[in-house]
């Protein structure tokens, strides 16, 4: 019989990509989830990882149990949840950041709470500075936000590459100081433009600030001023600007999929969802 926990630290290190930040989703060690692994092949009797120094890829053999393995965990958390709570619901908490909103993860939440019936969604959108803020005071179960890279432990977490951008119709505003699209204070793009500007040496001035997405995207297309964007959040209206445009480039922020620690059942699969969904759609992934 394949051990459950077992299994759930495999998908973890798949999922991860390593023993070290697969041990932070099961609150284990690296050792102990080494351990684990090993102790899983020796029962299977086949190697299921292929570990390339710090990374780790599944074998034929563990490309072929994961997907069993995923569907016998998700089974396992659905009937833990179902027998904790007598009306068989759980509500999971889901608050995702609000460019993101309008992209493929509110489809995927969707599709995930109508083959789930014992599911039920409560999805929050805002900026990532009141979702860390609701995600700390655990209002939230699970959380995908903005953060700077490294600021913490993550379910799972990536680089967002960010970049200038400009008017395709009315391209760089002339003058002195730099004219600024930018979303309100707190948020971490808004910091990393006027860092960015000021360690160039450059003056800047807030020329529009945008509430949402969608108004920073129409204030720049517009020729308000320039702004820093996602490179995923670029649309054909605007243009990414040049180094030698007098841009410095930007360093990256992180994408981050959070889930409350101790957190099982519908909400941790919520989180893989996410986690794959965003994974996807990284620009290397494409």
């Amino acid at each position: 019989m394949l051990d459950l926990d077992l299994l759930r630290s495999f998908v973890s290190v798949v999922d991860a990509g390593g023993f070290t930040r697969a041990g932070e989703r099961v609150h284990r060690t690296q050792s102990t989830v080494s351990q684990q692994i090993r102790k899983l092949e020796q029962g299977i009797g086949r190697p299921l990882l292929d570990r390339q120094g710090r990374a780790v890829v599944p074998t034929e053999e563990g490309e072929r149990l994961l997907g069993y393995a995923r569907r016998l965990l998700a089974l396992s958390d659905e009937a833990e949840d179902a027998l904790r709570r007598p009306d068989g619901l759980t509500v999971v908490r889901v608050g995702l950041s609000e460019d993101f909103a309008a992209e493929r993860l509110t489809g995927l939440l969707s599709g995930l709470a109508r083959l789930k019936p014992t599911l039920r969604l409560d999805v929050h959108c805002d900026h990532g500075i009141e979702l860390r803020r609701a995600f700390a005071a655990g209002d939230l179960d699970v959380a995908v936000l903005k953060r700077d890279p490294g600021a913490g432990p993550a379910f799972a977490a990536w680089p967002e590459p960010l970049a200038w951008v400009a008017s395709r119709r009315h391209g760089v505003p002339d003058g002195d100081p730099v004219p600024l699209v930018a979303y309100e204070q707190g948020c971490l793009y808004r910091a990393r433009a006027i860092h960015a500007l000021e360690a160039a040496g450059r003056r800047w001035r807030i020329a529009f600030t945008g509430s949402n997405l969608p108004a920073v995207q129409a204030a720049i297309e517009s020729g308000f001023g320039i702004g820093i964007l996602a490179g995923r959040a670029v649309p054909d209206g605007l243009r990414f600007l040049r180094p030698e445009e007098g841009f410095p480039p930007v360093p990256p922020s992180e994408l981050a999929v959070m889930l409350q620690p101790g957190a099982a059942g519908l909400a941790r699969l919520v989180a893989e969802r996410l986690a794959e969904a965003c994974a996807e759609a990284r620009p290397e992934a494409a």
